[in-house]
């Protein structure tokens, strides 16, 4: 921040240093937000824990461990693109030197990840240089590991509600399977409204949790995809390969962390309201008539839209990534003109 307000005063070299600096900015507030909702956090944990001690049928717990693999292989995913994309950056500006022609002489200057401010260090001497490169990967690392670790949360207890949910399906179809088990069906739907509201709880505390991180990530990903389009497009012109390669990798990276958090919207809501099209589509009016009133409620319910959040401002769903996209596009194009 030094550097960006009191030594450069080249307007493309500030917006070169404008990526990796709102990156660790998106990061420390990701941070402090996980912190503030800790509590929440480890309910979630505790309720996840308690559904899988519950669960005793083995169909069911194949539901559920099948999501549960989804959910773990996208947060593999995340965190390979998410490291592999700012690891790659990292290394190609540090290899990178600087060439500077003074009169008949061109000189070679060492380069950092992100720019550092030369009053309060000098980097181009040894080993000041060694140091403050060490201390920024170390905190690109950091900064990384926290989004990934956004993001993973978000995938697993996503992928959980998925499970639960696909549970609730099973049963809702087991309701009344043929006359002798007719007995049951109060027994029944008790459990499945029971179980109902207990995933909502869960879905509750879910968006209590993630709805300001992605906040941040919606507004952070649509400036960085910007930023990243207009330098990717400057080092085009260039011819320089390697700078390119490693912008798109970030820019497939930082791509796909927005869309995990549209997608997770997006999937919740659908399975929220598919509740209430299966309890309809069962044979409720096989059920004694007070009994068949029960499955009201769970129609009633899931007709209200169950919403993941952007800091209880902004839907997530598919096409808010469209629009996030299409936002980025519109704020390149206008830089492109004014640039």
């Amino acid at each position: 921040m030094l550097y960006f307000y009191f030594e450069e005063q080249d307007l493309l070299t500030k917006m070169n240093s404008v990526g990796p600096v709102s990156h660790w900015i998106m990061s420390g507030m990701n941070y402090t937000s996980l912190l503030w909702r800790s509590e929440d956090i480890r309910r979630c944990i505790e309720h996840m824990e308690s559904d899988w001690c519950a669960v005793s049928r083995n169909v069911d717990r194949g539901s559920m461990l099948r999501y549960a693999k989804f959910g773990r292989s996208v947060a593999g995913f995340c965190a390979v693109f998410m490291h592999c994309g700012v690891f790659s950056y990292s290394v190609v500006n540090s290899l990178t030197p600087m060439i500077f022609v003074i009169g008949n002489e061109t000189i070679l200057a060492r380069r950092l990840p992100c720019p550092f401010y030369s009053k309060l260090l000098d980097t181009s001497r040894d080993p000041a240089n060694e140091i403050v490169l060490m201390i920024q990967f170390l905190s690109g690392f950091i900064a990384n590991s926290i989004t990934v670790g956004a993001c993973s949360l978000a995938a697993v207890f996503a992928m959980h509600v998925c499970g639960q949910f696909a549970v609730l399906y099973t049963w809702l179809n087991e309701l009344i399977d043929d006359r002798k088990e007719k007995q049951t069906a109060e027994r029944k739907l008790a459990n499945i409204v029971e179980h109902h509201l207990r995933v909502l709880n869960f879905i509750s505390r879910f968006e209590k949790i993630m709805n300001q991180i992605c906040l941040v990530e919606l507004f952070g990903c649509t400036i960085n995809l910007c930023l990243l389009g207009f330098c990717t497009i400057k080092e085009w012109n260039a011819r320089n390969t390697k700078t390119i390669t490693t912008y798109g990798l970030v820019f497939i990276s930082l791509s796909f962390n927005i869309f995990i958090f549209c997608y997770i919207g997006e999937i919740i809501t659908e399975q929220c309201k598919k509740v209430g099209e299966m309890a309809y589509f069962t044979n409720w009016y096989l059920l004694p008539h007070k009994t068949a009133l029960g499955m009201v409620l769970i129609i009633s319910r899931s007709g209200v839209v169950i919403k993941i959040t952007a800091g209880k401002l902004i839907q997530l769903s598919l096409m808010t990534f469209g629009d996030v996209i299409k936002t980025s596009a519109a704020y390149l194009n206008i830089l492109r003109t004014i640039m």
